[in-house]
């Protein structure tokens, strides 16, 4: 099992990202997604879904960002889309393929969207690199990515720990997560937000997967964790509004599809992967 957004498809062939010739002649034969910065959303057609690419010719004026691939080059363009869909609401439904250079042109496209000025002195910056660097002089940055983690706490046995965010749905429970902050590791800050957010001691924690999530530049780091089931929960309530233990019973019923209490995340998320990994155990 893999989560649904780690499944990297292109060749990203970086050796061609600095060969402004190769990445011409590309761009006049490759296929281009527009992905709309503001949304998310890419233009999508047919049943089920898939990603709609166009022609060089087709596409909005703009930077152009190379995804990846030789043979078959792959490009995305920032543009507005009235007629399409986003990862949240076509992860599932769109092949492995799409789902992979949707992922990639979405956390691309949004990067170059926040960078436009340089952080240090505030001067324009340009793309550089086939999209994979912006320059203003001599400073060069590069794309960005926010580690963060998330656990699934269990008893060891048939009980499992979640939480409800502050703003969601009051059957919507999920994983424990948060940032890892500066000077930490991600161990660490499993252990940190665990302890701040629900107030419970890990005794074990092993790692599991991770996935990246472009809403905007995070990498999700997933880990399993274990806790005493009789140690009192007492939540950071400016961030979770409740939080329990569910039996496996509950969360297999929710994961199906049944009529049950309990929302689980979306199966674009690493949560629901680390729920479909503990339940089918």
């Amino acid at each position: 099992m893999r989560p649904r957004l780690a499944r990297s498809v292109l060749d990203r062939a970086a050796h061609r990202r600095a060969d402004a010739k190769w990445l011409d002649e590309a761009w006049h034969r490759g296929r281009v997604l527009v992905v709309d910065p503001a949304t998310g959303h890419a233009p999508v057609a047919g049943n089920p879904p898939r990603l709609r690419y166009v022609t060089a010719a087709e596409a909005p004026v703009g930077d152009r960002l190379y995804l990846g691939g030789e043979d078959e080059p792959y490009f995305a363009v920032a543009g507005a889309v009235t007629d399409g869909a986003g990862l949240r609401e076509l992860g599932s439904d769109l092949s492995d393929f799409d789902v992979g250079v949707l992922t990639e042109a979405l956390s691309l496209v949004r990067w170059h969207a926040d960078h436009l000025f340089h952080t240090v002195d505030g001067s324009p910056t340009e793309v550089a690199s086939g999209g994979w660097e912006r320059r203003s002089g001599t400073r060069t940055v590069w794309p960005r990515t926010d580690p963060a983690v998330i656990v699934l706490i269990t008893d060891g046995g048939d009980n499992c720990l979640l939480a409800n965010g502050v703003g969601w749905p009051v059957d919507r429970f999920s994983c424990i997560a948060g940032f890892v902050e500066p000077g930490e590791s991600a161990e660490a800050a499993v252990h940190r937000e665990v302890g701040e957010e629900v107030g419970v001691t890990l005794r074990d924690l092993a790692y599991v997967a991770s996935q990246p999530w472009p809403f905007p530049r995070s990498l999700m780091l997933g880990f399993h964790g274990l806790a005493d089931p009789g140690a009192p929960v007492v939540v950071q309530d400016d961030e979770i509004a409740a939080a329990r233990w569910f039996h496996r019973s509950e969360l297999a019923a929710a994961l199906a599809g049944a009529d049950a209490p309990l929302r689980v995340p979306p199966s674009i998320s690493i949560a629901r992967f680390l729920m479909e990994r503990w339940i089918a155990a």
